[in-house]
């Protein structure tokens, strides 16, 4: 005869993480200073993937990691198609007389009200296109923040995830960005939150138990 018991286990979250994390967090807020700007934000980036691979590791769950790792490949292509489309769009039109070719690239008054629209047309797929992608990126993001917030029980990571899902879904009307920053302010706190040992609740195994008479 067998039964259901769960067991507890006392996972120690190595204290690189906490930091690296929280470092990184705090570069990618820098990614809007002139100059510098992508850099950190390139960096901050690395250095969060690092830290969510070694609380994955610590966590013994996969599937942490890999939901990051596919957030981070969607932004990526997300980058790609926006730019591509964007820059064929701007080429083109400067190639077909739109605008002049030297500074300040005034419009010609030759193209047509029609010729404006579909510009306009293709500028707006290009950043709809980017946009579907930081969508889905999202999606992913906030399942291994949701993850590693229900692990460790620190809710921030939870409400960070929430809150990018919330903010890329709103990027294409302005607010979402406000909503972005935000949510990578607490991503910074989540990561300086997390405990160095916590007890993780492992799933029900099967206990044999003896026999009755």
């Amino acid at each position: 005869m067998s039964s259901l018991s769960s067991t507890n286990t006392l996972v120690r979250i190595r204290p690189q993480a906490k930091t690296i994390g929280g470092i990184g967090a705090i570069l990618v807020l820098l990614s809007f200073v002139p100059a510098v700007g992508a850099a950190f934000g390139v960096i901050g980036f690395v250095l969060i993937l690092v830290a969510v691979k070694h609380i994955a590791d610590d966590l013994k769950d996969k599937k942490i990691f890999d939901n990051m790792i596919i957030a981070v490949f969607l932004s990526i292509v997300g980058v790609i198609v926006g730019s591509l489309i964007l820059l064929g769009t701007v080429l083109s039109a400067f190639g077909n007389g739109y605008f002049s070719t030297s500074y300040p690239f005034t419009p010609s008054t030759a193209v047509t009200t029609a010729q404006w629209i579909t510009f306009g047309t293709d500028i707006a797929l290009g950043l709809f296109g980017a946009w579907v992608f930081f969508l889905a990126s999202a999606v992913y993001l906030r399942r291994s923040y949701s993850t590693i917030g229900s692990k460790i029980n620190v809710g921030m990571f939870r409400n960070a995830g929430l809150l990018y899902l919330i903010g890329a879904a709103t990027t294409l009307v302005g607010v979402g960005f406000l909503i972005l920053l935000v949510a990578e302010i607490m991503t910074a706190v989540a990561f300086f939150s997390i405990p160095e040992q916590r007890v993780v609740p492992q799933a029900f195994q099967p206990q044999t138990l003896p026999a009755s008479y």
